[in-house]
Order: C-alpha cells, then structure tokens, then sequence
C-alpha cells in the first residue's frame, strides 16, 4: 500500500535571521511603526504601549540616568543581538560605555550591565521567553517589574539558561545595582501620578 512520505516529518516554523528580518523591514514586508522583536527565529509581535508602561519606563530612564551619569551608557527600548536569530528590545539597559557609543552596531550581551522589562501584559512573556534567553546569553541582571501585582524581581548569576539568584521586593522596598552605586526607589516606581507620594 503506497503511503505518503511526508506523513511522519516534523514541520516547524520558518526561522529568521537577524539579517532577513531587517530586509523585511527595508522593503516594506514589515510595518514602519510595526512593534515586533525577533525571538529565536520567530518574528513576534508586541502589544501597544499603554500608559502606565510608558510612564513607568520613562520615570525608570530618568532615575537611572540622574545616578549613573557618564559612567555607563542608558538605551531605552532599542534592540539587544543575543544571536544571529535573536533580537529583542528590552524596557530599558544599561552598557558598557563604548568608544562608538553603539553607533557602529547593536549591544550585545557582552555589553550589557543590567536589562529591565517593564511588564504591564506581558508578563508571562517576559518571565518565560525572555528572561531565560537574557539568561542563556549571560546578561548578568535582570530586574523585572510586574505593574499587575506591583512587584519588582530581580535576577542574577545566569548559568545555563537560568539565574540563580532571585530577590523580590514589596512596592514599598528598594533595589540596588551595586556595581554603579544605583538603586530605584520601588515606592515611586509603583505610585506614579500619585501626588501624595513625595
């Protein structure tokens, strides 16, 4: 009995690279304001910015910019090659300083001191997906705050594909990145827009 012989083969996914993704960009296959990070291969979209993300990660950009200063270099929600088939866009990340300032190509992990995803929707995305290739890749932390439930993670020490290290705190705590001197005071991350708060 003739049998079909593509019955038994596993299918999956066309996987992108780096490359192919920015040429789907330049000849219009990808949206101009299109909000989409490529992810082992996979182009995945991102929902829109609401709100309270944006304000958040825009407080975030302002605090970590007063106390680092010239001593690292501040991008927020610019691209990260972790691979030649994985660019995502963190909230926000602190680098190295580099003489090119990242004009001549993206950071790496490498360059990386500290990335942080501000989670609105996205948290499960963020905790499942993301943090574990940041981990992979070796970006040495990670903070995560999660707007939903008001808590802030943060992840150290990556060892394959996982951190070792996690501490999370109340919205009413304080977290440091000893390395720099910087800590972000989690009671104002959290009450944005609340003029009580001083």
């Amino acid at each position: 009995m003739a049998t079909n012989a593509n019955s038994d083969k596993h299918y999956s996914s066309y996987q992108f690279s780096v490359e192919q993704y920015y040429r789907m960009a330049e000849v219009g296959l990808l949206a101009p304001d299109a909000r989409t990070e490529l992810i082992e291969g996979e182009i995945c979209d991102m929902p829109p910015i609401g709100c309270r993300h944006s304000a958040t990660v825009a407080w975030l950009h302002s605090q970590l910019a007063k106390s680092v200063g010239e001593r690292a270099t501040l991008f927020q929600q610019s691209p990260l090659r972790l691979s030649s088939r994985t660019e995502p866009m963190p909230d926000l990340m602190l680098l190295h300083s580099r003489y090119d300032h990242y004009s001549e190509a993206h950071p790496t992990a490498r360059d990386t001191l500290l990335v942080i995803e501000v989670s609105d929707s996205t948290w499960m995305y963020d905790r499942e997906i993301k943090l574990p290739l940041y981990a992979a890749y070796g970006v040495p932390e990670v903070w995560l705050v999660d707007l939903g439930v008001r808590e802030f993670s943060c992840y150290r020490a990556p060892l394959g594909g996982a951190y070792m290290e996690r501490t999370t705190l109340p919205a009413t705590g304080r977290l440091a990145l000893p390395s720099l001197d910087v800590s972000v005071d989690l009671k104002r991350v959290f009450c944005l827009g609340d003029q009580s708060v001083s």
